[in-house]
């Protein structure tokens, strides 16, 4: 017989929670079905799948035909189920009791509908941090997938990536299987035969040696130009026969693949993700340090001998580029030490659930994929946390004014609620509020994002277009450059100030305020151009009262107080958001509108309420669309964050001037 090489050909088909339900019914009619559909044809090519959580259970109500597919295949032994966390969490981001509850929840989720538990579990964004191997032993998986890069990044030599290894930490064995990049980056983008060329090739090189696959499913259909190429044109079926039909390559599944081997040997790998994502965890100017030092590389030939070498950040330094990111995950873990210091009788289904939600990966990090720039990802993220904590405060009530610092910034946040709204109030030097949770509608007004730097900027501003793939087959989303929206260098200009609620200006200098005066509720003192401010908070029920205290400088003529809003207002720029001053119809939360007003109301249909502004003295102000600019797959794009809401009066010099913000939320019956 010649010699042989072993397939082990694996799939991982994901979703964000909170996804809109047209982006996974489009994934489902353009990949997830005609993949499995592929595979049902052909029930002698074995092969491995991960359906992340959330995901399985919408497939379950809406697409049952695709569900059955699958069921089928699982049930004549073609498709091995890999399990993961429930909601896709980022393992090495949450504490080791969710870590192990996460994974027992998606496998018994896999085993009540699909009748298979399983031995192994893909790893979000392939983050491997040793810290998680004691978690994934506990809940029961033999083997997880990683990079080979991540096995280079230990020293390992290429010779030895055609087999599993087996690590441990704290005692606790797992296997690792080591994903070929090079495959990666083939299937499904290079023709078919060359594919299967490539893969008779390692037959020839590696004799006896395994052939490891694991990629997203969203390659073979929801990527750019995929659907035609994968299906339309038959790539999928043609790889696929054309692998059984040649004698020296044989698919296998993981599981069956580790009944026949043993362990290339032993392996301890750092704490590394895939190559593209260390380089979107660094900040923009190192990021470019980054790429200019990748290529010099090329250019001199080296790159592939060191790029193990040259590895970037971590995943957790998200968690530093992006404040809002830092700022989600701190609430996170706060509200899970909450929840597991429950008693266990306490501690409910829905509890859990909302807990798992509020740890799924998407909204937390951002590179070509990623979702910290769509807020509906982490709209779905704050929902999570709300609903969370008004469980947790109808079994475990807080005090009605707390002091905590969140951010792990040395300064404590002021937590001001009542059983319907909540503010959390960054002190000094702005006493401003960083999150605004309405319970009843389990949402935080304050959930946007700031504009900053980002490396791939450097792209629009050298006015980059096309593609950057040379060679026969598709280009990979990572070698695209188009645009979704029509970009100008203003658009990329960063925030100087965060994106908070109740900034305020005298003139043109912001105020400073001390910390707040001891009281029932949150009051400030400030300054700015010779203007003394007093600010104050106050919840009453449904309503937030903000009153200032203004005492101008002494002179002729005016000052003008200004107060800034950022509200995450759910419809952003689409057509279910109005806003109406005095009763007057201005428009869309997507337009800039200004006037002069006693009343204003904000009406959001995906909100399912509304809120009302009185104020008193009546305002100049003004609205317009917070916007910012990203990239993902399909190209670069404008997304609306925040409705900026900016409030205007004019202060007589040498006079006190009270004024007062009152807003009411409605829920919609």
């Amino acid at each position: 017989m010649p010699p042989c090489t072993q397939l082990l050909l694996g799939v991982h088909a994901h979703q964000p929670v909170g996804n809109f339900p047209h982006v996974i019914d489009d994934a489902v009619a353009r990949c997830y079905h005609p993949f499995l559909e592929t595979l049902h044809r052909i029930p002698e090519f074995p092969f491995a799948i991960h359906i992340s959580g959330w995901l399985l259970g919408y497939l379950a109500e809406h697409h049952a035909a695709t569900l059955t597919l699958l069921q089928a295949m699982v049930t004549r032994g073609q498709a091995e189920l890999v399990g993961a966390g429930d909601t896709e969490p980022v393992l090495a981001a949450i504490p080791h009791v969710d870590r192990v509850e996460q994974i027992h929840a998606m496998s018994e989720r896999m085993e009540k509908q699909l009748g298979q538990r399983p031995l192994g579990a893909w790893l979000t964004e392939r983050v491997w941090d040793p810290s998680v191997v004691p978690a994934l032993v506990e809940a029961g998986i033999r083997y997880v997938m990683v990079d080979d890069y991540h096995f280079l990044c230990a020293g390992a030599d290429a010779s030895q990536l055609n087999c599993f290894h087996r690590t441990e930490e704290n005692g606790q064995v797992i296997d690792v299987f080591p994903i070929s990049e090079a495959l990666r980056y083939r299937l499904p983008f290079s023709e078919a035969d060359a594919a299967v060329a490539y893969l008779e090739g390692l037959a020839q090189t590696h004799p006896g040696g395994a052939a490891i696959y694991f990629d997203d499913i969203e390659k073979f259909g929801v990527w750019p130009e995929t659907y035609d190429w994968v299906y339309e044109k038959g790539w999928l079926e043609q790889f696929l026969r054309q692998v059984l039909a040649s004698p020296c390559i044989e698919p296998v599944r993981y599981q069956d693949y580790l009944r026949g081997h043993r362990p290339r040997g032993v392996i301890y790998l750092p704490t590394v993700s895939y190559s593209e994502m260390n380089e979107w965890t660094l900040p923009a100017g190192a990021a470019r340090a980054y790429a200019g030092l990748v290529e010099q590389e090329k250019a001199a030939g080296r790159f592939a001998e060191r790029k193990p070498l040259i590895r970037g950040g971590i995943w957790k330094n998200f968690l530093t580029r992006y404040p809002e990111s830092n700022w989600m995950h701190k609430r996170m873990m706060l509200l899970s030490q909450r929840f597991h210091g429950l008693a266990k009788k306490q501690q409910s289904g829905a509890m859990r659930q909302a807990l798992h939600e509020a740890q799924a990966n998407d909204a937390y990090w951002h590179g070509l994929f990623g979702g910290i720039y769509l807020p509906h990802l982490r709209r779905a993220v704050y929902n999570a946390i709300v609903r969370l904590e008004a469980m947790l405060d109808e079994v475990q009530p807080r005090l009605a004014v707390q002091e905590l610092d969140v951010d792990l910034d040395g300064a404590p946040e002021l937590f001001y609620h009542n059983g319907f709204m909540q503010l959390i109030i960054r002190p000094a030097p702005t006493a401003a509020v960083v999150e605004w949770d309405l319970y009843a509608l389990h949402h935080n007004l304050g959930d946007t994002l700031a504009r900053r730097d980002e490396s791939y900027y450097d792209k629009i501003r050298n006015g980059a277009t096309g593609s950057e793939h040379n060679g026969n087959g598709i280009a990979s989303a990572h070698d695209r450059v188009s645009y979704k929206s029509t970009i100008s260098l203003e658009d990329l200009v960063p925030d100087t100030s965060p994106c908070q609620s109740f900034l305020d200006q005298v003139d043109t200098t912001p105020v400073e305020y001390a910390e707040a005066a001891a009281s029932e509720w949150p009051r400030f003192t400030g300054a700015a151009a010779g203007c003394t401010v007093t600010k104050t908070y106050t919840l009453e029920g449904q309503r937030l009262i903000v009153d200032y205290g203004l005492s101008a400088a002494q002179g002729e003529g005016q000052q003008t107080f200004t107060t800034r809003l950022h509200l995450a207002m759910p419809c952003c720029d689409g057509p279910g958001g109005r806003i109406f001053a005095d009763g007057r119809l201005f428009g869309g939360f997507g337009s800039a509108h200004q006037g002069e007003a006693r009343e204003i109301t904000l009406q959001d249909e995906v909100l399912g309420g509304e809120l009302h502004f009185h104020f008193d003295p009546p305002v100049q102000w003004q609205a317009a669309p917070h916007l910012t600019v990203s990239q993902s797959e399909a190209g670069f794009e404008k997304i609306m964050q925040a409705l900026a809401l900016q409030l205007r009066w004019l202060v007589p010099a040498g006079k006190s001037y009270p004024l007062r913000i009152r807003m009411e939320a409605k829920v919609h019956a």
